[in-house]
């Protein structure tokens, strides 16, 4: 019975015919005030190409009054997505002076840009036990208050209160801390709201006190946070999608929805010859350790002794984490046995083989990777919808946490429209990829859907002319908000 329901593949609603769905989770304050759930994974977005001449650091070639950005990210999938921007609004207006804060983790998406020169990262970092996702559980709170995340917070708040003296403008890029900050900072600012979507209330059956309370405010984002995207000094507030967007003009908030940035960068290629007789499966384990290791460990685990009339080519792509040691380890103790990959056009820094199932590793490789795949096993964020954002249906399995826990999956499937699918165990999943990969038509809808929830491609260049024509232009053209004396709150 569940096997045929998976098979009916859920069937779009218009916009206006789906408010009577609810989300699963509950918003009080405090889970905003740590960093965004959603937007998360390893996707490895690489940064553009710049000449040598754009270097901030050698002060050559800034034209007089170009100004200077402050760019807030509080989260792994932020800082990717600010990323984006960065890179379109640099080729847009070269002479940008560009800051970043990095409020969750090292910022290490940024480095490459910052050696580059057209990027300056600022602030304390921020490493943290949850590694930013004390907002999923208590024990993830409890272990960053004592490791320091009070103290880290003040810190980072000193210093926004040095660095908005050497800029014209703040764009915060994430849920509500930023956006308090940004407000804080007493200059021009705009807003990119990244986690939150209304399609996770609106989408697929829901009761719960969250369901209500989402239901009654007529939006996820919530009113203290309405009251800083109406401040008079927010020039721009962009949503991830048109729904989201339109709830917030009802309660008075100039939002838009120009584009998602997740889904820039990527390229479509055609399947390797090595790889035109295997099924092909993309497994995504999350990039934070060790989490990311124990998801890899259930997924493999999942597919042990799957019978398969021709190969399986499963696609582990990777981030930074985890590295190739532990999961050699894993791979040996589960059965793998090493051997040289099939053609090196495939890209993979190792091969490893276990009966049918031919498993390749891939640092970086996601971009590369993710349209050869029929299917995605995920217990990643950004990466995930990245994914189904591309027609690539996925299936995930929640475990304890601190990310990929059951109400962070429940929630992505929403998200997505059920694109993405919530397995209670290995024996559901296991079902449910046999569904998958014997039905074209269900991988074609649920692509479908996918592709429609996250939008094309795109969204980075939009808003990085948003930026440049409502946020960066404004202070130009204003001295009293280039000095901070456009007031209100």
């Amino acid at each position: 019975m569940q096997q045929r329901s998976f098979l009916s593949p859920p069937t779009e609603k218009p916009l206006d015919a789906i408010g009577r769905k609810a989300a699963p989770r509950f918003e009080l304050g405090i889970k905003d005030l740590q960093s965004s759930a959603l937007p998360l994974g390893h996707a490895a977005i690489r940064g553009a190409a710049l000449p040598s001449a754009d270097r901030i650091s050698e002060g050559a070639g800034i034209p007089a009054g170009s100004g200077s950005l402050l760019v807030l990210s509080n989260g792994h999938g932020e800082d990717l997505i600010a990323l984006r921007i960065l890179e379109a609004l640099h080729r847009l207006c070269p002479g940008l002076r560009l800051r970043v804060l990095p409020m969750v983790g090292t910022g290490a998406t940024f480095t490459a840009a910052e050696q580059a020169g057209w990027i300056e990262r600022v602030g304390p970092p921020a490493a943290l036990p949850s590694g930013g996702f004390s907002n999923q559980s208590l024990r993830g709170l409890l272990a960053d208050l004592s490791s320091g995340l009070a103290l880290l917070s003040w810190r980072q708040w000193r210093c926004l209160r040095r660095e908005r003296k050497r800029v014209d403008a703040v764009l915060a890029v994430g849920d509500l801390l930023p956006l308090l900050m940004a407000w804080g900072a007493g200059r021009p600012f705009g807003f990119v709201g990244t986690p939150k979507s209304d399609y996770t209330w609106r989408s697929g059956p829901g009761r719960s006190a969250s369901d209500r309370y989402h239901r009654l405010k007529g939006s996820e984002w919530d009113p203290w946070e309405w009251l800083l995207m109406r401040s008079r000094r927010c020039r721009l507030v962009a949503m991830r999608d048109r729904i989201t967007a339109r709830g917030l003009q009802r309660h008075r908030v100039r939002a838009e929805a120009p584009g998602n940035p997740m889904m820039d960068g990527f390229r479509s290629t055609p399947v390797p010859a090595a790889l035109e007789r295997c099924r092909r499966i993309l497994l995504l384990c999350g990039s934070r350790m060790p989490e990311a290791l124990r998801n890899a460990e259930r997924l493999l685990q999942a597919l042990e002794g799957w019978p398969s009339p021709v190969p399986i080519a499963l696609l582990m792509a990777t981030g930074s984490q985890p590295e190739q040691q532990p999961l050699a380890a894993l791979l040996t103790r589960l059965g793998y046995r090493p051997c040289p990959p099939p053609a090196d056009a495939l890209g993979a820094s190792a091969c490893w083989v276990n009966g049918v199932q031919l498993l390749l590793l891939g640092r970086g490789r996601f971009q590369d990777w993710a349209s050869w795949a029929e299917v995605g096993l995920a217990t990643a964020g950004t990466a995930t919808e990245q994914l189904v954002g591309l027609g690539v249906p996925s299936l995930s399995l929640p475990g304890p946490g601190p990310q990929f826990t059951r109400a962070f999956a429940t929630r992505q499937s929403r998200l997505l429209g059920g694109a993405v699918r919530s397995c209670r165990n290995a024996a559901d999943l296991r079902q449910h990829l046999a569904a998958l990969l014997e039905s074209a038509r269900l991988r074609e809808e649920l692509g479908r859907i996918g592709r429609q929830r996250m939008g094309p491609p795109g969204g980075s260049a939009a808003l990085a002319q948003r930026i440049q024509q409502q946020l960066i232009t404004d202070t130009e053209r204003s001295p009293s908000a280039r000095h901070g004396r456009d007031s209100g709150p």
